[in-house]
C-alpha cells in the first residue's frame, strides 16, 4: 500500500495538487455517488500507466508531482516495472451535463467519488488481486491491443466473475503501430459476452479515451450497497507497519460508519482499540472525521503488535457492535518452500522481526524457525511462487538491511511409509530414511496461451517436464490455449524460462494448485568427505537425479578451495553414490630445502608429510567458505533466473 512519509519528508516543500473540484469529504459521502472499482490485467498491459492518467485527469496529482507508475511506491516495483502491492486511491470526477447526456448516465451530472485499486498482474501475486476484488463492485479488464488476451487475463477475469463483479472490457495501447484493434476487440467481446463496439478503446500513454472511460465507470459501476444505520462492519483488505505510527490498517466499510476516536473491536481476535486517526488515500493519506458506507480508507490505532490486525478480519464498534462478521479471505497455501538464513548469525533476531513485519504487509507469506548444520539458525518460508520468493528476499535485504542466503526452492511432499505412517516433507532434511511405500507430489493445472506456430514446441517441453495434456482450444485463427497438468516441482525450476525462450517470448503461463499425484521421487544428498551437507540436498524425480548430482558436484569442485588433503565430493541416493568429483590436495614441496644428500633423507620427509595428511584427514573437516554456499545455492535456485517474468 502507499508508503508513509518520514518526518523529514512531511516537512519538505511540495506543490499541492489542485483538485478538479471540491470532492465530497470522507464520511459525509452519499453511497449513491461512490464508485469502487479495480483494474485487472496480464503483466505489462498498462494498468499502472492507466492509473497514472486517471490521477492526472481527476486532479489529485499535480503536474509537478506526476511521474510514471506513480502508485508503484517500492523501489523494486519501479526497477522491475511490475506491481507487487495493490494500491487504493480516492479520486473526485465531475460529470458534465454534456457527458451525462452523451453516455446516458442515469444518475445525472455532478461530482462523483471514484475509489480505484491498482492490482498486480503476475501469477505469484494473484492473492493480492483476490483481496482487492472484495473491496470493489466492478473491474476494468485491460487488454493490450498489440498482444491480445494472455493467460493471466483469463485467470483474473475468472476471479472477478467469481466475486460477482461487473466487468468493463477495455483495449489499451491503441496508439501502437502493431495494435490490431478489431481482432482483439472481437476476442475480448467473445470472452466477456458483449458486442465488439461495447469494448472501450484507450491509450493510457497518450490519454486518448481515458475521459470516456471515467464517464463509463460512473455509468456502469453499481453504487455500493450497505445499511448506514446498522452496527459498523468494515473488512480489512490490507495492512502495513509504519515505524512512527505502528500498524496502519486499510479497510472497506460495508455497514454503518467508523468515526475518529471510536473504540473498535477486531472480531476474530476480540482485541479492542481506540482509533487515533481515520482517513482516505488521495493518493497521500488524508485525515477524515469518519468513514461511511462504501468508502475505502485507513485506520491507525497506535498498536505495535502486527498480529492484532489480520487481513480478512472484520472491524466493528466495541459497544453495540455487529454480531456476524463479514466473509473473509481463503488463506492461500504456499506452493514453494525455501530456507532463509542470515549470513551473519547475529542477525537472526532481526530476521525474525523483519519477517513478522513483512507478513503483515504480505499475508500470503508463511515462515517457521529451522536449523541447518551448515547454515545455522534460519527460517523455512513458504511462498506462492518463485518471483514471490525472490521479491520477499530482496525486500528483506533492502527494507531491513539484512544479508541473506536462500536455499534451493522445493515444494511440499507427502510421504507414506510401509508401516502406514504419513509424513509431510517441506525440507529435504526431513525426508525419511526407512522403507517408503509412496511419495505424493503437488500438481498444478497450467494454462498456456501462445501463437499456434509453437504448439509442437510447447507439447515437447511439457512432456519433458512430465506433463499431461488436458485439452486445447483455439481463441482465434492464430492463438491457442493449451491446458496441462504439471508437477509443481517441475514448474519451480526453469520451466518459465524455457517456455519463454522456446516461443520467442510470445507464450504466457498461468497455473493453480489442483491436488497431488504419486511419483518416483528420491532424495539426492551431497557428501563432502563422506559427510552430508543438508543445505545442498534436494528431492528430485529419479530420472533427473543423476544430472543434478553431476551438476552440483562439478559446481562445488570449482567453488570450494583446495585443502591440505584430498576431498571427495559425492552425490548419493541413500547409500548409492551416483556422481563424484575430487578436489586435489594442496601439495607443499617439502623437498625444497633438501638439495643433494642421500635419497633416504628425501623419502623420510615425504613419509612424514604423508602421515600428517592421513591424521588430518581423520580429524579434519572440510572448510566450505560462506561465498561457496551463496554461489552454489543462488545458481541452483532458479529464482535468480526466473525473477523478471
Amino acid at each position: 500500500m502507499g508508503g508513509w512519509k518520514s518526518p523529514s519528508d512531511l516537512h519538505a516543500r511540495r506543490e499541492e495538487p489542485v483538485p478538479q473540484t471540491s470532492a465530497p469529504k470522507p464520511g459525509h459521502t452519499d453511497p449513491a455517488i461512490i464508485r469502487n472499482f479495480c483494474i485487472i490485467a496480464h503483466i505489462d498491459h498498462g494498468k499502472s500507466t492507466l492509473a497514472d492518467r486517471m490521477l492526472q485527469l481527476t486532479g489529485v496529482v499535480g503536474e509537478r508531482e506526476a511521474k510514471a507508475q506513480y502508485l508503484d511506491r517500492m523501489d523494486i516495483e519501479r526497477e522491475r516495472g511490475i506491481t507487487i502491492k495493490s494500491q487504493a486511491v480516492r479520486m473526485p470526477w465531475t460529470v458534465t451535463e454534456e457527458a451525462a447526456a452523451e453516455h446516458d448516465i442515469e444518475a445525472g451530472p455532478g461530482t462523483y467519488v471514484l475509489n480505484m485499486i491498482d492490482t498486480p498482474g503476475h501469477v505469484d501475486f494473484t492473492y493480492e488481486v483476490s483481496r482487492s476484488l472484495e473491496a470493489c463492485e466492478a473491474a476494468i479488464l485491460l487488454v493490450d491491443a498489440a498482444q491480445g488476451i494472455e493467460a493471466q487475463t483469463l485467470a483474473n477475469l475468472y476471479l472477478a466473475m467469481g466475486a460477482d463483479l461487473h466487468i468493463i472490457p477495455v483495449l489499451n495501447k491503441i496508439d501502437l503501430p502493431s495494435a490490431n484493434v478489431e481482432k482483439y476487440a472481437l476476442e475480448l467481446a467473445n470472452l466477456v459476452g458483449c458486442e465488439p463496439e461495447d469494448v472501450l478503446l484507450t491509450s493510457a500513454k497518450t490519454g486518448v479515451g481515458v475521459e470516456t472511460l471515467l464517464n463509463e465507470i460512473v455509468k456502469q459501476v453499481p453504487a455500493p450497497v450497505g445499511d448506514a444505520d446498522a452496527p459498523a462492519r468494515a473488512l480489512i483488505f490490507d495492512s502495513v507497519y509504519d515505524t512512527y505510527r505502528g500498524v496502519v490498517t486499510y479497510v472497506r466499510v460495508v455497514d454503518g460508519s467508523l468515526k475518529h476516536r471510536d473504540r473498535i473491536k477486531m472480531m476474530s481476535t476480540g482485541a479492542v482499540h481506540e482509533m487515533l486517526e481515520v482517513g482516505v488515500i488521495s493518493p497521500e493519506p488524508m485525515k477524515a472525521t469518519e468513514l461511511g458506507v462504501g468508502e475505502t480508507g485507513y485506520l491507525i490505532t497506535g498498536v505495535k503488535d502486527v498480529r492484532q490486525s489480520r487481513v480478512g478480519d472484520t472491524v466493528t464498534s466495541q459497544h453495540h457492535g455487529a454480531s456476524k462478521p463479514l466473509g473473509g479471505y481463503a488463506h492461500p497455501n504456499p506452493m514453494v518452500y525455501a530456507g532463509l538464513y542470515p549470513i551473519d548469525g547475529d542477525q537472526y533476531p532481526e530476521l525474525r522481526d523483519a519477517l513478522e513485519k513483512l507478513q503483515l504487509n504480505d499475508a500470503s507469506l508463511t515462515y517457521e524457525p529451522e536449523t541447518s548444520g551448515a547454515l545455522g539458525f534460519g527460517f523455512r518460508c513458504g511462498f506462492l511462487g518463485l518471483l514471490h520468493m525472490e521479491i520477499t528476499r530482496e525486500r528483506l535485504e533492502r527494507e531491513f538491511d539484512l544479508d541473506l542466503i536462500s536455499t534451493a526452492p522445493n515444494v511440499v511432499y507427502d510421504v507414506v511409509m510401509e508401516d502406514g505412517t504419513q509424513l509431510t516433507v517441506t525440507n529435504p532434511s526431513e525426508y525419511p530414511d526407512g522403507k517408503i511405500a509412496e511419495v505424493r507430489e503437488p500438481i498444478v493445472n497450467a494454462t498456456i496461451l501462445a501463437p499456434s506456430d509453437y504448439i509442437g514446441t510447447i507439447m515437447e517441453l511439457c512432456q519433458s517436464k512430465r506433463g499431461t495434456m488436458l485439452g486445447m482450444d483455439y481463441l482465434s485463427e492464430d492463438r491457442v490455449e493449451m491446458r496441462y497438468t504439471l508437477p509443481m516441482g517441475e514448474i519451480a525450476f526453469d520451466f518459465f524460462d524455457q517456455l519463454k525462450s522456446k516461443t520467442k517470448g510470445y507464450a504466457s503461463l498461468n497455473y493453480e494448485r489442483s491436488g497431488e499425484q504419486a511419483a518416483d521421487l528420491v532424495k539426492v544428498d551431497i557428501l563432502l568427505q563422506g559427510e552430508p551437507v543438508d543445505a545442498f540436498s534436494a528431492i528430485i524425480h529419479r530420472d533427473a537425479a543423476y544430472s543434478y548430482g553431476v551438476m552440483m558436484a562439478g559446481k562445488l569442485k570449482e567453488l570450494i578451495p583446495r585443502q591440505q588433503f584430498e576431498v571427495p565430493i559425492q552425490a548419493a541416493i541413500g547409500a548409492r553414490v551416483i556422481a563424484r568429483e575430487n578436489i586435489r590436495a594442496i601439495r607443499k614441496d617439502v623437498l625444497a630445502k633438501c638439495y643433494g644428500g642421500d635419497i633416504t633423507r628425501k623419502r623420510k620427509l615425504l613419509e612424514k608429510q604423508k602421515e600428517g595428511k592421513k591424521r588430518m584427514k581423520m580429524v579434519g573437516r572440510v572448510e566450505v567458505p560462506q561465498e561457496a554456499f551463496v554461489a552454489a545455492l543462488s545458481t541452483t535456485a532458479p529464482a535468480e533466473k526466473t525473477g523478471k517474468k
